[in-house]
């Protein structure tokens, strides 16, 4: 009874009552996902909803990877499912996403398809046509596309019709887009005999996507004259996190219900009501929602959204993995200062332990400021010097290195080897413990940024079993530990003295000036890399393009054209060497409009590129 207390209402005969099903599934977990599917419909049916609407593909989980095509076992098991939720259908019409196999003799080998559930029987199934072959997407690559049939897509629900488009099918409006990936739009065909469009999607959380979908659906309502309801999947699996934000816009083209983000919700809209919930997007995202496409240093709209996104994150993919509690190394840096502030708050601090690494090189400084963090988030916390292993393990190398010499005769004047020494004796540690106790893995701190750049060890750094900010920019990681220390319900977590020291790894000395070598005089100031990186993802720009163009920078200090050149050409160089290292690092979420993370971005490593054109 406290589900009927909750909602506060039962349907009457003045209400249509459409429930979103906004849920977690996981992918290849047909039988989780059935389940979970069969609770939310009872619970619909118990109200009297008109219809319960559940996310694309929500039977097989989203993404798909390549289960289906190994494992093509998954579509039958899908199509078994159906026969279940079948049986516990009544009045409430279910739609429900679902891997349908395709039992024709030509084409791919599986439609992505929607079935309609109404009293125990399947009345109708629907199959998606546009689909999406591009970033984190390869739905072409198992599915077959459908020729839009305008009568199979058009739902009638006591007195309602209802026009199903499946995520892609709605984006790809002419008028929107200024270049259209297709040439049909099944919206065009199926709007104007519609009361209300229906898109069950699965559309992952990125820097700028908000705003775009936003303005897409809109467009449509308004153009179109109907309401457009939009039910999103939420929860992570892998790289990919989805926001949910389910949500219905009405004829005007304005938002008239959204559910919770970043959370599952049962999500109760009444068509024939002014008064439906509309939950707050992130904080400052909001006022971005007409922005135009520029850099900026100002990351402040994007924080809490980038803050939500990570930690859902990084909670799925323990939970769903099984695994429970992290470690990693606690530099007295950025970079795992921010990843163990995120950890603490995703999985218990009882669960995190950070563990300081001093070699000779490390500063008292960067010791103090690591145990003072450890103290203030209430983690687990050791200090285990590496000053011994380096030492021995550097003598053992250099008898080898004395043998090697007298085979390869190139060596070189300077290497990295003792910076890596000391960068790989630490993820020893760190995966030592992770072998020796249960359900524990180690965290890879290295940031976008650096990653660009190579600026990060092989085995060492990049190593661990999950990358929490492997598509966070430098840039963007300060703002968001000023923004943690703000809105976190434990104030000031992070010490000021960490927010405001250069980055540096401490594994080197600087000949220059005899101390150790801070990260921006081995690359270049941050503010102008993670503006280049912004320029090649969302510009494609070569370095013409870019001495052409005048960077944020440039505005606020003196830069010259010929160190400007230098910079970009550093940058390049670097990206070009550290391409293999981007297919070594473990997987983390995408958090940018674009990314290197692998499931969407691959560049062959050997590849001979002018960047100058």
């Amino acid at each position: 009874m406290l589900f009927y207390a909750k909602i506060n209402f039962m349907k009457n005969k003045n209400s249509n009552i459409v429930v979103l099903a906004q849920l977690n599934p996981i992918s290849g977990d047909v039988e989780y996902n059935k389940n979970k599917a069969i609770e939310n419909i009872k619970k619909a049916n118990e109200i009297n909803a008109d219809l319960i609407i559940f996310p694309e593909l929500f039977l097989i989980g989203y993404p798909i990877g390549d289960i289906l095509t190994r494992y093509p076992y998954l579509a039958e098991q899908s199509k078994k499912a159906l026969e279940e939720i079948k049986n516990i259908t009544s009045n409430t019409a279910v739609l429900i996403g679902f891997a349908e196999e395709n039992k024709e003799k030509f084409g791919k080998p599986f439609y992505n398809s929607v079935a309609l559930i109404q009293n125990r029987e399947i009345k109708r199934i629907i199959r998606k046509s546009l689909l999406a072959n591009y970033a984190e997407h390869n739905d072409y690559r198992y599915f077959e596309p459908a020729k839009i049939n305008k009568e199979d897509r058009l739902i009638n629900i006591n007195g309602i019709n209802y026009g199903i488009a499946i995520c892609e099918d709605s984006w790809n409006d002419f008028d929107f887009f200024e270049k259209n990936l297709y040439s049909i739009d099944p919206i065009k065909e199926i709007a104007p005999s519609a009361d209300i469009i229906i898109c069950p999607s699965s559309s992952c959380t990125r820097a700028k996507k908000e705003q775009l979908k936003h303005n897409m659906m809109k467009h449509l309502a308004k153009k179109y004259n109907v309401k457009y309801i939009y039910v999103n999947q939420t929860g992570a699996n892998d790289e990919l996190v989805y926001d949910g934000y389910s949500r219905m816009y009405d004829e005007k083209g304005e938002l008239c219900a959204m559910a919770k983000g970043f959370e599952e919700d049962f999500f109760i809209i009444d068509l024939n009501s002014n008064e439906n919930t509309i939950n707050p997007l992130p904080k400052g995202l909001e006022l971005t929602l007409n922005s135009q496409k520029e850099f900026s240093l100002d990351h402040t709209p994007d924080l809490e959204r980038t803050y939500r996104a990570i930690t859902l994150a990084i909670k799925d993919y323990f939970k769903k993995n099984n695994f429970k509690r992290a470690v990693l190394g606690l530099s007295g840096g950025l970079d795992s200062t921010i990843c163990a502030v995120l950890l603490a708050d995703a999985l218990g601090k009882e669960n995190v332990l950070g563990i300081s690494m001093p070699s000779k090189l490390t500063s008292s400084d960067s010791k103090n400021d690591a145990k003072e963090l450890a103290q203030n988030l209430g983690i687990n916390f050791m200090e285990i010097p590496i000053k011994d292993m380096h030492d021995n393990i550097s003598d053992k190398f250099e008898n080898i290195f004395s043998k090697a010499q007298d085979l390869f005769k190139e060596r070189y004047s300077q290497s990295f080897t003792q910076d890596n020494i000391q960068a790989r004796s630490r993820a020893l540690i760190l995966w030592g413990i992770a072998n020796e106790f249960a359900s524990t893995i180690p965290i890879a701190t290295s940031d976008k940024s650096e990653l660009y750049m190579g600026y990060a060890t092989i085995n060492g750094d990049m190593s661990g079993g999950y990358a929490p900010i492997s598509d966070v920019v430098k840039t963007k990681l300060f703002a968001l530990a000023r923004w943690m220390n703000e809105n976190r319900p434990q104030k000031n977590t992070i010490p000021e003295s960490i927010i405001n020291k250069p980055p540096q790894a401490e594994l080197a000395i600087d000949p220059k000036t005899g101390k150790t070598l801070l990260a921006e005089d081995a690359l270049m100031p941050y503010e102008f890399l993670d503006e280049v990186i912004w320029r090649i993802e969302n510009f494609n720009q070569s370095i013409d393009n870019m001495m052409k163009s005048k960077f944020l920078y440039e505005k606020k200090n003196i830069l010259d054209e010929k160190t400007k050149l230098q910079w970009l050409n550093k940058f390049f160089r670097r990206l070009n060497t550290a391409i293999y290292k981007w297919y070594i690092i473990p997987p983390g979420p995408v958090i940018d409009g674009r990314s290197i993370n692998k499931i969407e971005f691959r560049q062959p490593i050997i590849s001979n590129i002018n960047y100058s054109k």
